[in-house]
């Protein structure tokens, strides 16, 4: 009896050690899988955000491609907008100088229209009188093919333009300087107050070059030629002479053969019976 009370004792103690233990290991049991229960919840949540962020960047990248789109866009719209201006530019400076040069030729041709009237008006009744005709001191000019002729109240003097210039231009051939200044040289002598008409004369045969639209503006620039010779090299005042194209409209030969063409293309001298002012 004595002996059995130790090992009841001892077998009491071994169930309170067990038993503490197992209360042990429940509770340890209990915090870990709250771990691993709380790991799992971050690691959703991570993945939830990253999941976000991923969409987010390509959210970020869609709008990068669509602005660098969107801006090589609006280089190109500059770029072509810059070219247009560009042109309209070119094409205003062109316009303006055409402009410039139809209104010079409009203000040239209407001073030549009031001149040509003005003096018109003047000559009425006007004669020449014969003792100052230039008819009896040309004829004494050694220059082939210089022509002069009674018009009504005026003299005219022809310069073949075949003499004087290169065919359908107003460039001079190499006597031309020197016929004009002889013939100016006459009509000083004689009429040095008068005043003169330059008048420029074509055949009917259209213009050839691209550097004259009509034959009245080839007629005026041959007029205008023998015009600045007769100012630069001869006394001849600008204020005596004016300058008229008539191009092929006042023919004094047929138009129907060579020779009549040839004669047709001139440029006259022509003496008014008024003097300039």
């Amino acid at each position: 009896m004595g002996r059995r009370q130790p090992t009841i004792a001892v077998a009491l103690l071994l169930t309170a050690v067990l038993t503490v233990f197992s209360a042990g290991c429940a509770n340890s049991s209990s915090v870990l899988k709250g771990n691993v229960d709380q790991l799992q919840q971050q690691q959703v949540a991570m993945q939830r955000q990253n999941q976000e962020l991923h969409a987010h960047a390509a959210s970020l990248d869609r709008q990068h491609q669509e602005l660098t789109a969107l801006v090589a866009q609006l280089r190109q719209q500059i770029k072509v907008e810059q070219d247009r201006s560009q042109l309209l530019q070119t094409q205003l400076a062109s316009t303006t100088s055409q402009l410039s040069k139809i209104q010079s030729e409009k203000d040239s041709y209407a001073k030549q229209a009031e001149t040509l009237t003005a003096s018109l008006q003047r000559q009425r009744g006007v004669v020449i009188k014969p003792n100052n005709s230039l008819l009896t001191t040309l004829p004494k000019i050694n220059l082939q093919g210089v022509e002069t002729r009674h018009d009504g109240d005026v003299i005219r003097i022809e310069l073949p333009a075949d003499q004087l210039f290169q065919y359908g231009t107003n460039q001079f051939q190499a006597n031309a300087g020197r016929i004009i200044t002889t013939v100016a040289a006459e009509i000083l002598r004689t009429y040095p107050n008068q005043k003169i008409a330059v008048e420029g004369h074509t055949d009917s045969d259209p213009v050839r070059t691209y550097q004259y639209s009509s034959n009245i503006q080839l007629s005026t620039a041959q007029a205008m030629a023998v015009y600045e010779v007769l100012v630069s090299q001869t006394r001849m005042q600008p204020n005596q002479m004016f300058v008229v194209g008539h191009g092929g409209n006042h023919p004094v030969f047929t138009n129907a053969t060579a020779a009549g063409k040839q004669r047709n293309r001139r440029v006259e001298l022509v003496i008014y019976p008024d003097r300039a002012s």
